[in-house]
């Protein structure tokens, strides 16, 4: 039976019927010709009747409506009948399809097909939202120490198959980055904070406007890839938008650069649910991006992924394996990887070679690195210049700069390489990275000697290694060679200068290459004056520093969030918390917000200075602003209330942290239980540390202290001991009960100590032997020498050896009061084993 339909009225109605056994229907492009697709999910039953499997495979439409909405790709268009198709069974191993229907034909349904074969009837993968977290798809990482070293994937390999030279990799031009469209996204994507249904709506425009070039633009522009990624996965959810093929690889090469390996997973699952031929270049982002996270193993996985996809290996998904054992420091593995490489007929190249190389020098075997360059040759593939900067690069981070002179005369006389302006380049960025400025500087003549012509880059960075070193004047006369020459120093080059002389502590020079910057026509940025604050703020000048940001407008420069933050912490430093205050103020009307940890340092020193209401001012003004006020800067506050003795406002902050929707930690419990206890209020504190434990958090080593030194300095010792084992329950301390029976001495009360010296004696070691040691020393102090010989007699039948020093002195005290008898045996005790006759010797 076959229907025409010939309008969406008629679509609506021919749906009824159907509708009440599925659930969702979907619309999916067809990337193989200009129509819809729809795809049911089944909701409670599998039918074996085919037309309830899919009943719409006996449509055909031929609306305007739809044909007006078809979609063609232009990317490899002439080559997408030649790629291999991933199919739902390459990521998940369950089969739902029906083998019966791939045979059912179509009949009439020239604008309607079926996309993938009904390869999204697999609940396990349509049911999953690009948008959701990564966290339901949780895989075994690993540090790949049991992977197969036969590396049997390798076997799939097809000799016969055409080695494809080209990469599949998008270059975007710079005038596609300042497109207005892209521009104009990349403005509504960073107010996604305060998106309501309008701004969306504009967006839904713009994206129908961009071009999938200008998409990709888009993608790369975001400085943070978790938001490129929700902006790809919200394009594609809308209604007449799909992305080209181009707007896949550029996302999954964006994910290359990250750990978030699990949306690289996602993008190429999506990929397979569209129907997308597949390069092997995007397995090889998803293969880097599990490295990147750590999960070699899983990287590795991605080969079997790819041959049951039926993509065919090739050299360069090859290479990207070795790169990521190498990137892994698994050498070893990526040496036998290389040879089961050429067992199945893949010839390695320059490039694995290289991975190769760079594996040597990560382990600091340079010798085999140099070895296998010589090697190369005779293996058929020449060394480029990469193979020798690697190894020049490992001699400049080692300080081996005399072995760079030899290691480049044996690249020009052995591999014909000639010294061009990218080598000299190279060499100079290197050196100088590495604090090698003088040999930079070298270089720099041999190249201008050899006619070649380094730009104001390698300059710049001779300067800037200069100035680390301290050699200002050199530097500057650097500069001014520079300007001689006709290379015109770059705000860059300048800012070095400037930097290095405020290190020094020479402002005066520094405030004249200010100036001689704007008479040569390099004008002066914010990070330029931020680092002449930053010198002024060093040498105690920060007043001037705040005058100096004040006229930044008169000035034409604007202070960023770094300069205010340096102005700030000059004036906390010297004491002006006022000023300081009034910068933040001002540094959060310019939108910029500080950090928690630039907030906690105000907070601290206003506390130390005993202005408790002006740092919980402070406090609710940065929360009531935005700024990222956590537990710490709370607990600092708190902290500072109670060293005011002021346990009713500190209790307050902590129910307000609470409504904030902050909630304390550990360290939080423990000021204010050593508050409660400071203050007699032990009850409260007992309260407060089973509240900590109740709520789940782990008590401290501080934790520990502060309850044992409090209850001990009030008696509570049976009190102690029951809290004690409700808090060992939850977190081990090995030295509890020495912390115990030390306190109990040093507050006069070693019998109540001595009770406790059984469960102390049960490990028997060094720590213990020293605890024993004081609670003798307390007994000695108390005028009881025959506790103190008890005490240690316990710790020679547990094989403890007491300090000599110390019995001597027990001895004396019992030989004073008469008991001869003790003191001679506890000697005794040291002569048996040996210690006493060591000493004297």
């Amino acid at each position: 039976m076959y229907f025409i339909v010939n309008s969406s009225h008629k679509i609506r109605e021919t749906l009824t019927g159907p509708c009440k056994y599925f659930r969702l229907f979907q619309f999916h492009r067809c990337i193989c010709c200009s129509g819809f697709g729809f795809a049911a999910k089944d909701v409670s039953f599998r039918p074996t009747c085919l037309i309830w499997e899919c009943p719409f495979g006996c449509f055909g439409m031929s609306s305007p409506l739809l044909s007006a909405c078809s979609f063609s790709s232009s990317y490899h268009s002439g080559t997408r009948s030649k790629l291999p198709r991933l199919e739902m069974d390459d990521f998940d191993d369950r089969k739902y399809m029906n083998d019966k229907f791939r045979q059912v034909g179509i009949k009439g349904s020239e604008n309607l097909t079926l996309i993938g074969s009904l390869q999204n009837q697999n609940p396990s993968f349509d049911d999953c939202d690009e948008s959701e977290e990564s966290d339901e798809e949780e895989e075994e990482g690993g540090d790949g120490s049991d992977i197969d070293d036969n590396f049997a994937v390798l076997n799939s390999f097809n000799r016969n198959q055409i080695q494809r030279e080209d990469v599949c990799r998008v270059e975007l031009e710079e005038d596609e980055f300042r497109h207005p469209l892209v521009k104009e996204v990349c403005r509504l994507i960073e107010l996604r904070s305060a998106w309501n249904p309008k701004l969306e709506g504009q967006l839904r425009n713009l994206l129908r406007s961009l071009k999938p070039r200008l998409v990709c633009a888009v993608l790369r522009s975001q400085a943070d890839e978790r938001v490129a990624l929700d902006f790809f996965y919200w394009a594609d959810r809308q209604w007449r938008y799909r992305h080209d093929p181009i707007v896949y690889y550029v996302m999954l090469e964006v994910l290359s650069k990250t750990k978030l390996c699990q949306g690289a997973k996602r993008v190429l699952r999506l990929m397979a649910r569209r129907g997308l031929a597949c390069w092997p270049e995007a397995f090889g982002y998803l293969m880097v991006s599990y490295s990147r996270a750590g999960k070699l193993r899983n990287a590795l996985k991605v080969l079997t992924m790819m041959q049951k996809a039926g993509v065919d290996l090739n050299l360069t998904i090859c290479n990207t394996a070795v790169h990521v054992l190498i990137m892994a420091n698994r050498l070893e593995k990526a040496l036998k990887f290389c040879e089961r490489m050429q067992i199945v007929g893949i010839t390695p190249n320059v490039v694995t070679y290289n991975c190769l190389i760079k594996g040597y020098c990560n382990v600091h075997r340079v010798e085999d690195a140099k070895e296998l360059i010589a090697e190369m040759p005779f293996k058929g593939c020449l060394p480029d210049k990469v193979s020798y900067y690697t190894i020049i690069g490992f001699f400049c981070k080692e300080k081996r700069v005399k072995e760079v002179r030899d290691l480049i005369e044996k690249m020009v006389q052995e591999s014909s390489l000639s010294l061009d302006q990218v080598t000299y380049n190279t060499l100079i960025h290197l050196l100088s990275k590495h604090g090698h400025a003088d040999e930079a500087l070298d270089f720099l003549r041999e190249a201008e000697e050899r006619g070649f012509r380094i730009d104001k880059v390698g300059h710049s960075a001779i300067v800037h290694s200069l100035c680390k070193k301290g050699l200002i004047d050199k530097a500057k006369g650097l500069v001014n060679e520079m300007l001689l020459k006709g290379c015109i120093p770059d705000v860059v080059t300048y800012t070095s200068v400037v930097h290095g002389f405020c290190r020094v502590g020479k402002l005066d020079q520094a405030k004249k290459m200010l100036q001689q910057m704007c008479k040569h026509g390099c004008k002066p940025n914010a990070v330029s004056y931020t680092a002449l604050l930053h010198g002024l703020c060093k040498n105690g000048n920060s007043s001037e520093a705040r005058e100096m940001m004040n006229m930044s407008e008169e000035e034409w420069w604007t202070p960023n969030a770094i300069t205010y933050s340096v102005v700030m912490h000059g004036l906390r430093k010297e004491g002006k918390l006022s000023e300081a205050c009034d910068v933040v103020r001002e540094m959060v009307r310019k939108g910029f917000f500080p950090t928690s940890v630039e907030i906690n340092l105000l907070i601290h020193s206003l506390c130390c200075e005993g202005e408790m209401n002006e740092a919980k001012k402070f406090m609710e003004e940065c929360l009531n602003n935005g700024c990222t006020v956590n537990v710490v800067n709370f607990t600092t506050l708190i902290h500072g209330f109670c060293q005011k003795d002021d346990l009713d406002a500190a209790l307050s902050l902590l129910d307000d942290m609470y409504l904030s929707n902050k909630h304390p930690d550990a360290v939080t419990y423990t000021t204010v239980i050593d508050a409660l206890g400071k203050n007699g209020r032990i009850e409260d504190a007992t309260n407060f540390t089973m509240k900590m434990l109740k709520k789940g958090l782990i008590p401290t080593p501080v934790t520990y202290r502060t309850v044992i030194h409090r209850y001990c300095q009030m008696g509570r010792v049976e009190d102690l001991l029951k809290l004690l084992e409700t808090m060992l329950s939850r977190q081990k301390c090995r030295t509890a009960y020495n912390q115990v029976i030390e306190k109990l001495c040093s507050f006069g009360n070693p019998e109540e100590a001595e009770k406790l010296l059984g469960k102390v004696l049960k490990t028997a070691s060094r720590t213990d032997a020293n605890t024993c040691n004081v609670l003798m020393k307390s007994y000695l102090n108390k005028g009881v020498p025959l506790s103190a010989y008890k005490v240690a007699c316990r710790m020679f039948n547990r094989n403890l050896i007491p300090d000599l020093k110390l019995c001597e002195k027990v001895s004396e005290r019992l030989t004073l009061e008469g008991k001869m008898g003790q003191a001679d045996n506890l000697m005794l005790r040291f002569v048996e084993r040996g210690c006493l006759l060591t000493q004297c010797e």
